[in-house]
């Protein structure tokens, strides 16, 4: 199966996608239309294996679907993300023998939403860390804290999280496990008001005392990147990833745009229109450029991750840097875009002013820009991770 041209979402659920989410963006509402469609049409499936009844696809295919989809609703396909890694991470597990994640896929084929816990005030280093506390009980842990950043709330069902259990302070452990939306102690904070992303209402997720049986526990590990497992390394694969792609497709749709603009855009200086101006010409090159940049990395990081090419250690440092790339390049694009497309771009009628402020939303994501370079400076230089201390 070609991975760029085998696509599972038809394009008339993409024009319908496109044609709601200026609204959804300027309501601040959710993208409960979008979502129904999508779930109809499978996409919460799509990384599910056939087996298990779902659709197969592996990273590369399901970061061209995304990037596909976020040409036409960037907030709605990233939102999409936080649930399609999960299944994508048990999948690849799956593949590789490794059966402690079945139960998930089997839930999402029964109709569970996953969502992503990671995010936290106080803690530049998600995942490997955590400001949420663990504490060991029988049957299970009880979990205290906040979680930010919790896209999909308004339909999330499970919410895959990690916690610290410092119960031997000589020797921290991640709880790294999955939330029950109706838990005793789980409280929602609605707070998304936001710059861009709106569609996606990524809540506030408060937790106190909440239980998690065993049975929703993936792994407890090492704290710090000395506990990566297949199981971290997979995740990393396929969020960081796909959240890449959702941004590029965001950089495409910003040069498809403003080709459409500066071809129809006059000036009275002109006998053409603005499309024949050195300066117009320069930065479509520029953004053009740029584009062609960053597909090919993206690419060849996804299909080298589903040829199991082995890099090693240096398999955190070449995602990080796709993202990075990824998501510094697009809004390089879309700024350019809005630039060259002239006043009338910042009009919120303009769709390029809204995908403006989506791209900028990019370099939140982790890893960080100050995590990546550390990550890729110290995976190149041989310095460990976790060696202490940290810079200061």
């Amino acid at each position: 199966m070609n991975s760029a041209t085998s696509f599972l979402l038809p394009q008339s659920l993409l024009e319908r996608c496109r044609a709601r989410a200026a609204q959804y963006d300027r309501e601040n509402t959710f993208f409960h239309e979008d979502f129904a469609e999508l779930r109809d049409a499978g996409l919460l499936l799509i990384a599910v294996p056939t087996e298990l009844g779902g659709h197969g696809r592996s990273l590369a295919q399901v970061c061209h679907e995304m990037r596909r989809l976020a040409r036409f609703a960037p907030a709605t396909a990233l939102a999409m993300v936080m649930h399609i890694y999960w299944t994508g991470t048990a999948a690849d597990l799956w593949r590789s023998g490794d059966k402690s994640l079945e139960w998930l896929l089997k839930e999402v084929v029964a109709g569970e939403v996953f969502a992503s816990g990671h995010s936290e005030s106080g803690n530049d280093v998600p995942v490997f860390l955590s400001t949420t506390q663990a504490v060991r009980v029988e049957g299970g842990y009880r979990i205290t804290g906040q979680k930010t950043f919790g896209s999909l709330t308004p339909v999330w069902t499970r919410m895959g999280f990690n916690a610290m259990d410092v119960s031997d302070p000589q020797a921290p452990k991640i709880v790294h496990g999955f939330l029950r939306r109706d838990s005793e102690g789980l409280s929602i904070r609605e707070s998304w008001d936001t710059l861009g992303m709106r569609a996606t209402r990524s809540e506030d997720t408060k937790l106190d005392q909440v239980f998690v049986a065993d049975h929703y526990v993936a792994r407890v590990l090492p704290a710090g990147a000395g506990g990566v497992d297949q199981f971290l390394l997979t995740e990393f694969a396929w969020a960081p990833m796909e959240i890449a792609n959702v941004y590029f497709g965001i950089a495409q749709r910003a040069l498809e745009l403003t080709l459409a603009s500066v071809k129809e855009k006059k000036s009275i200086a002109l006998s053409s229109s603005m499309a024949h101006h050195p300066a117009v010409q320069h930065g479509i090159a520029t953004m053009t450029m740029e584009i062609e940049a960053i597909g090919p990395h993206l690419d060849r990081i996804a299909d080298e991750w589903c040829a199991g090419i082995n890099h090693g250690p240096m398999w955190p440092a070449k995602i990080a840097a796709a993202k990075y790339r990824a998501v510094q390049g697009t809004f390089q694009v879309v700024n350019q875009g809005l630039e060259l497309t002239g006043g009338f771009g910042i009009f919120k009628r303009n769709e390029i002013e809204r995908l403006f402020r989506d791209a900028r939303l990019g370099s939140f994501h982790p890893p960080s820009s100050a995590l990546t370079h550390e990550m890729i400076g110290k995976t190149m230089l041989g310095i460990h991770p976790d060696a202490q201390p940290r810079w200061g």
